[in-house]
C-alpha cells in the first residue's frame, strides 16, 4: 500500500520517528497526504500532516522539497475551505523564508502561486501573495517590476476597502519609495498607512513597522528627536514581542544620540535593563561610533568603520548618516587645524588628522570649492595657501544707494514739473 490512513496513529507514528530519524518521518507524513479518504476527520489529520511535514522540511532546509509540496497539495486545496488554503500556503512560503539563501526560489514560489490564484480566481489569497512578491523584489533590489505590481495592487485593494492589508501595502510602498529615495512619495505613502490604521485594530508588530519607517524619514530630514521618539516607540512594540527588529530601532536610537551630539547618553541606553538584552555586534559598533564622537577623533572613526563594517557600511540607513558625520567631523578638524597658517604642506596637515595625504588633499579641494574658505592648493609644492577673508568693499554698497537716491529725486522732480505744467 502506497499511502498510509489519515489518522492520529499515523501522525504520532511520524512524530515518535522525528527525532531519530527525521527522513522516516517525512516519508510517513507524505504517505498520510496520499490517503484518497476525503472524509472530515481524514481533511482534519492532513492538515495536521502538513503542519508538521513543513516544520520538519524547514529544519532540514530543504526549500525545493516545500515548494514541490506546495504544487503536490493543490487539489487538496479544492476540499478545504479558502481561508484555511490560505493560512496554510502563508504558512509554506513564511517557512521557506526561515531558510538562508532562498530569496530567488521564494520569488519564484510566489510567482507561482500568483497565476494559479488567478486560475483558481482566488482574489483574497492572491493579493497576500502579490503583497509578499512584492516585498522580496524591494530586498532583491527590482524596484520597478515591485512599484508596477504595487501600484495595479494599491488601486485594488483601496476598492476592496480591505484596510488591514492596505496599512501593509502602504508601508510597503512607503520603503519602496524611500529606496528609491522620492523622499515626498515615501512620506505620502506613509501618511496613508496611518490613515487606514487609525481606522481599525493594527497588531503590535505592523504597529511597530510603521513607527520605524517615520523614524526613518525623520532622520532622513535631519529631524532626529522626532525621529528618536519613533524609533523609541518601534522598540518597544518590538521588545514586547522578541522581534529581532528591535535591536535595529535600539541601534538607530543610539545613531540619533550620536547625531544630535549627546553621544554620552549611548553608554547610559545600553547599560539599561532593556538594552542589556541587546548586546552585540549591533551595539558594540554604536558604542564604538560614539566614543569616536565624544573624542572627535577621525582615525578612531575610520578604525570603526572597518571593524564594523557589517554593522555599519553594510546597514544603508546607518551608513547615509554616519558619511554625513563623519564628513562634519573631518571639516570642522581641518578648518581647527589651518586656522594659525596662512601657508602650510599639506604632508603636514595629513600627519596631524592622521589621515592619508590625497584624502586629505580632496578633501581640502572639495571645501575651497563648497567656499568653506578662502585658499588654493599649490599642488607643485604640496602646499595649502590660505588667504585672509575677503573685506567687502564699502564704496560698492553706497554708490548703489547714492544712485537709489538720485533715482528717487528725479522722479520727485518729474511729478512736480508735471503738475506745473498742468
Amino acid at each position: 500500500m502506497s499511502f498510509l490512513p489519515a489518522t492520529t496513529e499515523s501522525i504520532d507514528l511520524a512524530l515518535e520517528a522525528k527525532d531519530t530519524d527525521p527522513s522516516k518521518s517525512i516519508s510517513i507524513l507524505y504517505q498520510v497526504l496520499d490517503d484518497p479518504s476525503s472524509s472530515p476527520e481524514a481533511l482534519r489529520m492532513k492538515e495536521q500532516a502538513i503542519t508538521n511535514l513543513t516544520d520538519l522540511l524547514k529544519q532540514e532546509n530543504r526549500a525545493e522539497d516545500l515548494r514541490s509540496l506546495l504544487t503536490q497539495l493543490r487539489p487538496f486545496f479544492s476540499l478545504i475551505p479558502k481561508a484555511k488554503t490560505a493560512k496554510i500556503v502563508r504558512s509554506i512560503i513564511d517557512s521557506v523564508a526561515k531558510i538562508p539563501g532562498t530569496s530567488d526560489l521564494q520569488i519564484a514560489l510566489c510567482k507561482e502561486m500568483v497565476q494559479w490564484t488567478r486560475v483558481e480566481k482566488r482574489s483574497f489569497l492572491r493579493q497576500r501573495v502579490e503583497a509578499r512578491l512584492a516585498a522580496l523584489l524591494m530586498e532583491n533590489k527590482e524596484y520597478s517590476e515591485a512599484l508596477a505590481l504595487l501600484s495595479g495592487l494599491v488601486k485594488e485593494v483601496r476598492r476592496l476597502d480591505d484596510k488591514l492589508l492596505l496599512v501593509d501595502i502602504d508601508l510597503l510602498e512607503s520603503k519602496l519609495h524611500f529606496s528609491l529615495r522620492n523622499l515626498p512619495k515615501a512620506k505620502a505613502a506613509l501618511t496613508a498607512a496611518r490613515t487606514a490604521a487609525n481606522a481599525i485594530y493594527v497588531p503590535p508588530a505592523q504597529q511597530g513597522a510603521i513607527d520605524l519607517q517615520s523614524g526613518i524619514l525623520h532622520a532622513e530630514e535631519k529631524d532626529y528627536k522626532t525621529a528618536y521618539s519613533y524609533f523609541f516607540e518601534a522598540f518597544e512594540s518590538f521588545n514586547a514581542l522578541d522581534d529581532p527588529k528591535a535591536v535595529f530601532s535600539l541601534k538607530y536610537m543610539l545613531l540619533c544620540k550620536i547625531m544630535v551630539s549627546q553621544a554620552d547618553d549611548v553608554t547610559g541606553i545600553i547599560s539599561s535593563k532593556a538594552g542589556l538584552k541587546y548586546l552585540g555586534p549591533d551595539l558594540d559598533a554604536m558604542k564604538a561610533v560614539a566614543d569616536a564622537h565624544s573624542k572627535r577623533s577621525l582615525k578612531l572613526f575610520e578604525i570603526t568603520l572597518r571593524d564594523y563594517k557589517a554593522q555599519l557600511e553594510e546597514d544603508p540607513i546607518v551608513h547615509r548618516h554616519l558619511s554625513s558625520l563623519y564628513d562634519t567631523l573631518l571639516e570642522q578638524n581641518l578648518c581647527r587645524l589651518i586656522e594659525p597658517f596662512s601657508r602650510v604642506e599639506i604632508a603636514h596637515i595629513a600627519e596631524l588628522i592622521e589621515l592619508p595625504v590625497d584624502h586629505v588633499e580632496r578633501k581640502l579641494s572639495q571645501m575651497i570649492l563648497d567656499k568653506k574658505f578662502a585658499g588654493t592648493l599649490d599642488q607643485g609644492a604640496g602646499c595649502l595657501v590660505i588667504f585672509d577673508d575677503p573685506k567687502t568693499d564699502a564704496i560698492y554698497p553706497a554708490t548703489l544707494e547714492t544712485i537709489s537716491n538720485t533715482g528717487k529725486v528725479v522722479d520727485s522732480l518729474f511729478v512736480r514739473s508735471a503738475k506745473i505744467m498742468a
